[in-house]
């Protein structure tokens, strides 16, 4: 396992250069090899350092739009070059990994070792809030596998921070009279709706219509609250929040809908009714949806 935590920091090394750098893959290669042979040179972990290197610079778009999504406060370029780096390598980890070989805490625990290693404790801060926060969206698969730990200091639900959302289930019919819904898709798998945390002074209305616009390019006009949800989330800077969002039920011309901003989005549609259950939803977002549907089918449209 040293071995492997030596490797990482050779390929961390390497990542830092090509970004500060700007190296294209073949490049990066060459620095890898002047940096093992420089750093390493007894270490005969080639293959792995080959391949992980290879991961991060193949999937960097894709890393890059999770942490986007997982850290909004910090663009990508606030964040330093290093801290960047471990971020991208650790992620690739963590979502990419075999994980019979590298469990989900185990790539975490790695990033956060080399942000304190490499950069300092409030890197390894940043990192475990980064990556804490994407792995309560996946899951936190292999929990029920570490076995029992000592019990962590708990803070009480009511000593939380909250953050209040606003968000949307927006219909329209396009020109052939088809009635649709406007769904969002996430570097996650699944599909969503647009929603915003709000700004100071902002009200629950005027944040759902910047998030819609902001993100699907949807002038929209809200008719109705048609539910809400809370969670528990993961944030870099605040540590676990109270996240409130409340929905409503919201009308748009049809239009053509292109994602605006990439925050953690891939891909923006609209859908026949039709095909809604066919859909991959979080299960806090299904009710809502369904709501609306019933909503909509008690108007006259």
């Amino acid at each position: 396992m040293a071995n492997r935590h030596l490797s990482r920091s050779v390929v961390l090394q390497t990542l830092f250069e090509a970004d500060a750098s700007e190296y294209d893959r073949a490049s990066a290669h060459e620095v890898l090899e002047r940096n093992r042979d420089e750093f390493a040179p007894r270490n005969d972990d080639d293959a792995f350092m080959v391949s992980l290197l290879d991961g991060v610079m193949g999937k960097q778009h894709e890393l890059d739009l999770v942490i986007e999504k997982a850290a909004p406060e910090w663009p990508l370029d606030r964040i330093a070059v290093l801290d960047r780096s471990v971020l991208r390598l650790g992620l690739y980890e963590l979502l990419f990994a075999d994980r019979t070989q590298v469990p989900a805490k185990v790539a975490i625990n790695e990033a956060i070792e080399l942000a304190k290693q490499y950069s300092g404790d409030s890197s390894g801060r940043f990192v475990n809030g980064v990556l804490g926060a994407i792995y309560k969206e996946l899951g936190e698969p292999g929990k029920e596998e570490q076995g029992k730990r000592p019990p962590r200091r708990a803070v009480r639900f009511e000593d939380m921070p909250v953050e209040r959302h606003g968000g949307a289930v927006v219909y329209t019919r396009d020109p052939h009279g088809v009635l649709k819904l406007a769904l969002v898709h996430d570097i996650f798998g699944h599909w969503t709706l647009s929603k915003a945390g709000l700004k100071e002074d902002e009200s629950l209305e005027e944040g759902t219509v910047r998030a819609l616009k902001e993100e699907a390019g949807l002038d929209i006009t809200i008719e109705e609250q048609i539910g809400a949800n809370e969670y528990i989330a993961s944030s870099a800077e605040k540590g676990r929040v109270r996240k409130q969002v409340t929905y409503f039920l919201a009308h748009a011309p049809y239009q053509e809908i292109t994602l605006q901003t990439g925050g953690g989005l891939d891909d923006a549609r609209w859908f026949k009714i039709s095909d809604i259950l066919a859909l991959n939803f979080y299960e806090d977002i299904l009710p809502m949806v369904t709501k609306a549907v019933t909503v909509i089918a008690s108007k006259s449209v």
